[in-house]
């Protein structure tokens, strides 16, 4: 039986890095402050030249390099982001003009931080049905160009930046069961309000909402995103575990979404796994959205942390709400 199976990883991030002794400068805040309830001490913020499309692209291009693809091999790219860099056409259609891949049908998915996991499910269902397929799954953000820069709650939280990977079909391992192996993905659209991002204005005066601003920005309600952020995704990973017959301690990697220390901390002690096992790197790039997911498994393949074999869980929790757990055997 074939499953779908991750051959490429690649990501892409701006030159630019924002440390939080720059941000004192910018709102009323500190380093202390920011690292003590985020864990984050630096971010990135694109540029010239590093639109949305444009760092998806270039993950692309890192991940097709390690699968040994061309993009004229690829059938279908998916984008999970909420800042495309324009309402029409989908960024997944720029990545596939930036990168060539003239055979590929491509859009966009929209799930805020949850949008490369369920991107990932995405592909899978297409692998089930043409195990041939090439599929390139993209998580891409620039958030800085959707936060308020007065607002502290929010503006020291985000960065910007692109993660990949190449899926297709592929053969089970031996006795194992190699590649995508289950996923649990959730929403509840009744709490949208204390996490969301605004759309431009619309031309019809009886469509658009009382709140809506010529220049939106992510607004939240941390607190109560938090608390609801650590028991959802502890809900997800309890599920796809049972259903698969696997302990947490079988686990040997967990990829949570990377928005705030504390809360991945929570995830680890709720799982009672070492933070060895669990991958970090908030403190580099903050929360990128959809991104950080595919950014740190880019980054955990090429330190040489998965192996053949491994039992690899990815978790997320974003704006919607949209959650879920996904869990893959390298």
């Amino acid at each position: 039986m074939k499953r779908a199976v991750i051959i490429g990883t690649g990501s892409a991030l701006p030159a630019r890095v924002l440390t939080n002794a720059e941000l004192e400068g910018m709102v009323e805040t500190s380093d202390e402050w920011i690292t003590a309830r985020t864990g984050i001490k630096t971010r990135r913020i694109a540029g010239a030249g590093e639109k949305t499309s444009q760092l998806a692209a270039a993950a692309a291009r890192r991940a097709l390099a390690l699968a040994g693809l061309t993009p004229e091999e690829l059938d279908l790219i998916l984008v999970g982001t909420i800042t495309a860099d324009m309402t029409m056409p989908s960024c997944a259609c720029l990545v596939q003009k930036e990168l060539g891949a003239v055979r590929a049908f491509a859009f966009d998915l929209n799930a805020a931080c949850s949008g490369f996991l369920y991107a990932l499910d995405v592909a899978d269902k297409y692998i089930r049905s043409d195990p041939d397929l090439k599929i390139m799954v993209i998580g891409a953000e620039t958030l800085s160009s959707r936060v308020d820069w007065h607002d502290r709650n929010t503006c020291v939280l985000f960065g910007d930046g692109a993660g990949a990977c190449v899926v297709t079909g592929a053969e089970s391992n031996g006795n194992h069961q190699r590649g995508y192996l289950a996923a649990k993905l959730y929403a509840d659209g009744s709490l949208w309000e204390l996490l969301h991002l605004e759309g431009a204005p619309g031309h019809n005066p009886d469509l658009p909402g009382a709140a809506l601003t010529a220049h939106p920005s992510i607004r939240m309600y941390g607190r109560e995103v938090f608390r609801h952020a650590v028991r959802a995704m502890a809900d997800a990973v309890g599920k796809v575990l049972a259903d698969q017959g696997i302990t947490p301690a079988q686990l040997s990697l967990v990829i949570p979404h990377q928005a705030n220390i504390r809360i991945i901390r929570s995830l680890a002690e709720h799982l009672a796994l070492p933070l060895e096992k669990v991958y970090v790197n908030v403190d580099k790039y903050g929360n990128t959205s959809a991104a950080t997911i595919p950014i740190a498994l880019d980054e955990a393949n090429r330190q040489g942390r998965l192996a053949a074999g491994d039992l690899l869980l990815l978790c997320a929790f974003g704006g919607g709400f949209t959650w879920g757990a996904s869990l893959i055997r390298w």
